[in-house]
Formats: structure tokens, sequence, C-alpha cells
């Protein structure tokens, strides 16, 4: 039986996702994008690849509360998928990856991590055994769905949400209140002309050196370091003891950082986070 093998290369929604990272890369870098272009180009309404990521998207986005309407919204989509021009989806990835050769080192390209790369994967492989011709293995063909059941029924939390916990944070007295610093990040690529200069450098850094795990840490406990001490000095200004708290919290989990095996989007937000509230702390404890 036929098992079949996940290719970056040939995943519209991993390829779509790094075309868009290295945007933001290559803006954080002052560098006109050819990735731009490429997007433009090949992911238009007309094209297929656009149609298949529309797939991918709604396989990620969409939620259910219950797993047969779960189940009957992913056979909806595989029936849509497979309605697809085989022929033509694979020499427009094709065309695709030629082009980010032509501007990008390929190696260096498909090294960066995607946040969503595992249920990107497990989508790529539902869609490839289903188009399959030959016999597929079962049980991996109902773990890959079930996978996906299980994150189309998974909790997410809605934008009326988000804005009513962000508003609830904004009642607080300020000192508490920067210590929360919005509670969330968005995309990188949304908010990037309104970060520091510090923020945009760790961001570069990141985005550069996503691989390479070792430059990466370096660069975090340095940074980490700075930040560690500048929140010492301007904490023996603060007398609250509920902020003295926190910021004791804060630095417990920036220390944690270091030690971890990787570098998670998680924590590269919980230093831009720290670098606001360095900054807010110097205005509220002069």
């Amino acid at each position: 039986m036929k098992t079949i093998k996940h290719s970056k290369t040939k995943n519209i929604g991993v390829l779509f996702e790094l075309l868009t990272r290295q945007i933001t890369a290559d803006t954080i870098g002052n560098k006109q994008s050819p990735a731009i272009a490429i997007i433009k180009e090949y992911f238009k309404k007309d094209t297929t690849v656009a149609r298949e990521l529309e797939l991918y998207r709604a396989l990620q986005m969409q939620k259910y509360t219950s797993d047969a309407k779960a189940d009957k919204f992913i056979d909806i989509v595989i029936a849509e998928h497979a309605k697809l021009n085989r022929k033509t989806l694979k020499q427009e990835k094709y065309n695709i990856v030629r082009e980010i050769k032509k501007h990008y080192n390929l190696q260096d390209f498909f090294k960066s991590r995607v946040s969503n790369y595992r249920i990107n994967g497990t989508i790529y492989k539902l869609f490839e055994m289903h188009t399959s011709t030959t016999v597929n293995n079962p049980s991996l063909l109902m773990q890959h769905r079930n996978n996906i059941v299980e994150h189309v029924t998974g909790v997410s939390v809605s934008e009326t949400q988000k804005d009513t916990l962000i508003s609830e944070y904004s009642k607080q007295e300020k000192d508490l209140r920067l210590l929360s610093y919005k509670m969330l990040l968005e995309k990188f690529n949304d908010k990037y002309g309104k970060l520091s200069s510090k923020q945009k450098t760790l961001l570069r850094e990141y985005i550069h050196n996503i691989s390479n795990t070792s430059t990466l840490q370096k660069y975090l406990v340095k940074e980490i370091s700075i930040i560690t001490k500048a929140l010492n000095m301007l904490s023996k200004r603060v007398k609250d003891n509920v902020v003295q708290v926190k910021l004791m919290e804060v630095k417990a989990q920036l220390q944690k950082i270091p030690t971890e095996s990787r570098v998670r989007d998680e924590h590269i937000i919980s230093v831009l986070r720290s670098y606001d509230l360095v900054k807010e702390l110097k205005h509220v404890v002069k």
C-alpha cells in the first residue's frame, strides 16, 4: 500500500506562507521583494493554485461544533478539490518554485519554519491520498482525516472575544495595563511599520535565522539580558506591590526562553512585548 510523503514544494499552503513571510523579511530589510510579484502572478483568482489555496484555508479556518458537521464539511472540500485539473496544478506549482529559485536561495527559502506547518502537511496528505490512483494505507488515511476533524472542531477565539479582552484590559490602571501590552501581536507583516528599531531588528533576526537555532539563541540571550537589566533598574522605582510581582513574573518568563530547545513564535512575541514594557515603564515611573 502506498504512503504519501509530504512535500513543501508541492504544498500550496506552505508555499504561500513562505512567500508571505519572505515579503515580511524583505520589507524589514528595506529591500524590494520579488515574492510580491510571484504572489500577484501565480495566485490570481483564475489560477488553479489559488483555488486550491482556498480549499486549504477552508479546512484551516472553518470551525464546527460537532464531528458530524466537520466530517460532512471535509467531504465537500475533498469533492471540490477533486474537480481541480491535476496537470495544471502541477505545472503552476512547478512555475512558482522556478520563480522562487530565480530570486532566492531555494534551500534557505524552504528552511524557514511555518507556524501552521502540521495542519498544512495533513491537508496535503489527505488531498494526495484521495487523488491517488494506487491503493492507500487505510489507517493513515483515517488518521489524517481524524486530525483535520479535530482541527475543524477545535475552539477558536472570535474577533469579538479578542476585542472584549482588549477592552477589559484598557479599563485597568496604566501600571497594570502596560504589563499586558494589547495582549495580542497580530501578523508581523501587518504591524512592522509601528515597531521600534529594536523590534524590527529582532524580527529580522528571527526571520533570517529561524533555521539557525544557535545564532538566534545567542541573539535572544543578549537581548533578554539587556531587557532584564532595564527591568531591574526600573522596578526599583515602582511602588505598587502588584506591579512588582508582575514584573518578577515577566523576568522569570524571559529567563526560560534561552533554555528551550528551539525558538518559537510565542518567545519572539514575549520579547517584543518586553521591549514595549520597558518603554512604557520609563514613562510611568519617572
